[in-house]
């Protein structure tokens, strides 16, 4: 299906060269002369190999329907995911490579979108901001305060993962953390 510019967005699949490419990350960009232009960068579905690619209007685009399936984070077993489809139980063990950044932000049990492309799943969709369980958060030494600028330490999540958060947070507190960036968001009131 031929696109335009305005649907290069992250998480949709183009067909380029005889292969597919799923959309990782996309700026629009109109200057104030000239036309305006999408930079996107891709990840070949088959091969693995990133490139950038930058679209005009006039440019053919080859979108890829795709479909986005519910499927649950069941564990990690060596290389690979393992995830199942709620709806008919199915199984998917998916390699690290599809799951890409999205596995260090994966907890048991989570609820995440499988990108589906004729019954497989190419790539794992999470939610743009995820809360976690603070496990382990060192105490704030004396004499920091929050008057010295924005202090940063690590802290532990549920999941193993490990982020900068403020030093007022502590080891129990629930924060959100941006899975675009992996950077804390805010501390969730319970």
């Amino acid at each position: 299906m031929a696109g335009s510019i305005s649907e290069v967005k992250k998480g949709c699949v183009i067909k380029h060269q005889g292969d597919l490419f799923l959309v990782t990350d996309s700026r629009f960009t109109n200057p104030g002369k000239g036309s305006p232009f999408v930079t996107a960068k891709m990840k070949s579905i088959t091969k693995g190999k990133s490139i950038e690619m930058t679209y005009k209007p006039v440019d053919d685009i080859e979108i890829v329907e795709v479909q986005n399936q519910r499927l649950q984070y069941l564990y990690k077993n060596g290389g690979f995911y393992s995830f199942m489809n709620n709806d008919n139980y199915e199984t998917y063990e998916l390699e690290e490579e599809i799951v890409g950044d999205a596995g260090k932000y994966l907890k048991d049990g989570m609820e995440v979108y499988g990108v589906m492309y004729e019954d497989r799943v190419i790539a794992i969709s999470i939610a743009p901001k995820m809360q976690y369980k603070v496990v382990d958060a060192p105490p704030a030494v004396k004499g920091d305060t929050a008057s010295s600028g924005r202090l940063l330490k690590e802290v532990t999540l549920e999941n193993g993962l490990i982020v900068k958060a403020p030093i007022f947070i502590k080891t129990g507190e629930t924060i959100l953390i941006n899975t675009d960036t992996g950077e804390y968001c805010e501390r969730i009131n319970e």
